[in-house]
């Protein structure tokens, strides 16, 4: 049987989103974010610094609006989200200080594991990688709408 290039890809990038993900979160936990999950961390790591609705938070995770509302009750419960009265009936959904701070941490984080993430990688420029990657999505996508 012929293995397939892709399925090894895709488990890898799915490996690799989830360790990255779980260490990220477990360093945040031990910073004193309490509660924080990987789960919860992908929940927030889609939101924009500013202003966000249930509607395209739901689109951007293909998750329902049922999902988002009950994820941000906890988050906003755990003291990093706040919600709003906007326009008509779609609430604001904002991080706190405190969801700000988290965030900020994150990405602090995350600049350490760039250094371990392209040490091993056999180019070492991390743009490239990047750009193949987002070439592949880009041709996967077009076969996708043709």
């Amino acid at each position: 049987m012929m293995e397939s290039q892709s399925l090894q890809l895709m488990q890898s990038t799915s490996r690799l989103n989830d360790v990255m993900t779980k260490y990220i979160a477990q360093r945040l936990v031990e910073k004193g974010y309490t509660s924080l999950t990987p789960s919860y961390l992908s929940f927030l790591s889609v939101l924009e610094c500013g202003v966000n609705y249930g509607s395209e938070i739901a689109r951007s995770l293909d998750v329902t609006r049922q999902m988002v509302a009950k994820t941000v009750k906890e988050l906003s419960r755990l003291g990093y989200l706040d919600q709003k009265e906007g326009a008509g009936k779609q609430k604001e959904i904002h991080f706190t200080e405190a969801g700000e701070y988290l965030m900020s941490d994150a990405r602090k984080l995350l600049a350490e594991v760039d250094d371990v993430l392209f040490k091993y990688s056999e180019s070492n420029k991390p743009e490239k990688i990047m750009s193949e990657m987002n070439v592949i999505a880009d041709a996967i996508n077009d076969k996708l709408h043709t």
